[in-house]
């Protein structure tokens, strides 16, 4: 039974064996220097960035919690008009890639942005910006894990609890928070963990200035050479990550064991304070998350720049201009590619990371969908390349794979590894649920291991597959980080390319990033709204 465990995780042990644990010896091998450790400055960069990121993300954690906690009892007690569209709305920002985010508070709040045209004030480099934007990513994961464990407590020990005099603070105290504890820890965990390692966020927004451990890895491996200082301080990170790895899976597991899955409860806001708070917080998150969002499209459509020679003559009003310059090689570079060539990339890349994921994903999932010892200790490890470093595990591509590193395969390679883990969590809840009864039965009358799979698990996993299928698929339109290093010039994905106008000074460039980041935000949002379309009610793992 043992060895049959191990076969299932076999496939995608090796893959991360190879493209992930390998590489990372490769690059510490090669780089780490014991006598970096003596070095004062070293220290003291150790020291200061591990200190920021610790603070950065307990503050970012606990704002994303005075915002998370009150949306999650509105979607999972309260039914209202919306309610779909404005949860699918809130998940949009977690897979967006931090370029498009960046680009939409830029275009919001930044020195370009809509509203620095009436007011002016400082919001890009501050911690602000870094704040806002990290609460915009995560609050998603409290509605979700803590929203969904809220809706699938049984109501009858409130009511019980409510029936022997308690109110509703000591109901709240007693009953409720005790059973939610597993679900408040874990989406915690992971909310902290996605914050410790934030790195596109800081660096677009905040700047090099606000440097964390991830940023400074990537200042050290390319900006100031000093790969030994960032082999250490990628496994300090890496020992981070793994602890909260570790308590992440026990607390989830945990979760699973205190809710039963059932249909939500919720139901229409009836009192008066019931329905001040519902149409609160729906005004307040319909402002939080959709005014970036819109204000992306609006501002690639808007001129408030002079034109090309014309500096003392600025025109205010609608414009195409930014998505017809998409099409033109003003500069004649070699390595100009156009947006749609930039889109099939991307498409093409998704694709294939849609196709490994599942491929790597679905026996894991089985494993731990009726887990052992060796798959809880195995379960963690599944998580580390979320928390890795994107830059120094490009390098290691680089340097373990030489020549073969000029594949465009790689790409593909590198979105699973961060794709996996989210296919997985989707996967194996939907193959939980299935009774081991139903199996059994339609063995015992006669139908063979295919016929089974057809009439009674697919039907039940087809929901679930698709919607790993579209997580895996927008992670990879998405990722930046990784893709910066391996990616072929001739072959940029879509955030590559809005990193390259990012990177060019002037309005026209500028808006040419708008226009892009449009793009690719309404490529993110289909799928996003396609995921929760799709998704399965009792799964609240991520």
């Amino acid at each position: 039974m043992t060895y049959k465990r191990l076969f299932l995780w076999l496939p995608a042990f090796l893959f991360l064996l190879v493209f992930f644990f390998y590489p990372l010896t490769k690059i510490f091998s090669l780089t780490f220097d014991f006598s970096t450790l003596t070095n004062e400055n070293n220290l003291l960069i150790t020291r200061n960035s591990l200190l920021f990121t610790f603070y950065q993300a307990t503050l970012s954690t606990l704002l994303t919690f005075i915002l998370g906690i009150p949306s999650a009892i509105l979607f999972s007690k309260f039914d209202f008009r919306g309610k779909s569209l404005l949860r699918a709305i809130t998940a949009v920002p977690f897979m967006l890639p931090t370029v498009v985010v960046a680009a939409a508070f830029n275009s919001l709040l930044g020195s370009r942005g809509l509203i620095q045209t009436f007011f002016s004030f400082q919001f890009q480099g501050t911690l602000t910006a870094i704040l806002i934007a990290h609460v915009f990513y995560n609050t998603t994961i409290v509605i979700r894990i803590v929203g969904n464990a809220l809706s699938q407590l049984d109501s009858r020990l409130e009511n019980s609890a409510r029936v022997l005099g308690a109110d509703s603070f000591h109901t709240w105290r007693y009953v409720t928070f005790p059973l939610l504890r597993p679900a408040l820890l874990a989406s915690a965990l992971l909310v902290f963990m996605f914050n410790f390692t934030s790195f596109g966020v800081i660096l677009l927004l905040g700047g090099s200035n606000f440097a964390t451990l991830e940023v400074e890895i990537y200042i050290r491996a390319l900006q100031l050479p000093n790969l030994n200082l960032a082999a250490i301080l990628s496994i300090i990170q890496l020992f981070f990550t793994l602890i909260f790895s570790i308590l992440y899976t026990r607390t989830i597991n945990q979760v699973n064991t205190q809710t039963n899955p059932q249909f939500s409860q919720a139901k229409k806001p009836k009192t008066f304070k019931e329905k001040i708070f519902v149409a609160t917080l729906c005004l307040l998150l319909s402002a939080f998350f959709i005014l970036p969002l819109i204000s992306l499209p609006i501002r690639s459509l808007t001129r408030l720049e002079a034109d090309r020679g014309q500096r003392d003559q600025i025109q205010y009003g609608f414009t195409t201009d930014y998505y017809q310059e998409l099409f033109i090689n003003r500069r004649n570079s070699l390595f100009y590619v156009p947006p749609f060539q930039a889109a099939i990339n991307s498409l093409s890349y998704a694709g294939i990371t849609v196709l490994f994921s599942l491929s790597l994903g679905y026996p894991v999932a089985v494993a731990l969908a009726k887990p052992t010892a060796i798959d809880k200790f195995l379960d963690p490890l599944l998580l580390l390349p979320l928390g890795s470093s994107a830059v120094m595990l490009g390098l290691g591509f680089i340097l373990s794979f030489g020549r073969l590193i000029s594949s465009p395969l790689f790409v593909p390679i590198a979105h699973t590894l961060i794709a996996l883990p989210f296919v997985i969590r989707t996967l194996q809840p939907a193959i939980k649920s299935i009774p081991e009864k139903l199996r059994q039965a339609a063995s015992t009358l006669g139908a063979s291991p295919l016929k089974v799979w057809q009439t009674i698990e697919f039907p039940i996993l087809s929901r679930a597959t698709l919607t790993a299928a579209t997580f895996a698929f927008t992670i990879s339109l998405g990722e930046f980080g990784a893709t910066l290093l391996i990616n072929r010039p001739e072959y940029p994905t879509i955030p590559i390319a809005i990193q390259r106008f990012l990177s060019q000074p002037g309005g026209l460039n500028y808006g040419q990033a708008m226009a892009m980041a449009t793009l690719l935000m309404i490529l993110t949002t289909t799928s996003i709204l396609l995921i929760e379309k799709t998704r399965l009610n009792q799964s609240g793992e991520f």
